[in-house]
């Protein structure tokens, strides 16, 4: 009988576990994507408006080195508009990703700039 009592408390103890479990994995798994698509979100949101405002100071300028530089920036700013913004469950997210940073850091290279940005967007570094 002690054996019966004994694994039917194992049993339960298992099953609310598991509920536990299952209820805080959900709760983390939601904050880490949250946190991972905030960071990504501002990723390309940086990319897309460093872009942007090159393409504008750079799209009246006839010079061939601008005309290569201009010509450069429309790779990144086209893959970052044809993202699914609307999908969560983008399966190409990750692959998508590393062709605009390997775009970026080609225009960088291109436009004499540094690629790691860090140091101003923690410092409030840039100003207007």
């Amino acid at each position: 009988m002690d054996s019966v009592i004994t694994q039917s408390f194992h049993v339960e103890g298992y099953r609310k576990g598991f509920d536990e479990g299952t209820r805080q994995g959900m709760i983390d798994g939601r904050k880490h994507r949250a946190s991972h698509g905030a960071k990504l979100s501002t990723e390309v949101s940086f990319d897309y408006g460093f872009g942007i405002t090159w393409k504008c100071l750079l799209q009246n300028n006839t010079d061939v080195k601008a005309r290569k530089r201009l010509k450069a920036l429309e790779s990144p700013l086209g893959l970052i508009l044809k993202f699914p913004h609307e999908e969560p469950q983008y399966e190409n997210l990750q692959e998508d990703m590393e062709k605009v940073r390997a775009k970026f850091r080609l225009v960088c290279s291109l436009l004499n700039v540094p690629t790691d940005f860090s140091d101003y967007v923690k410092s409030g570094g840039i100003s207007f």
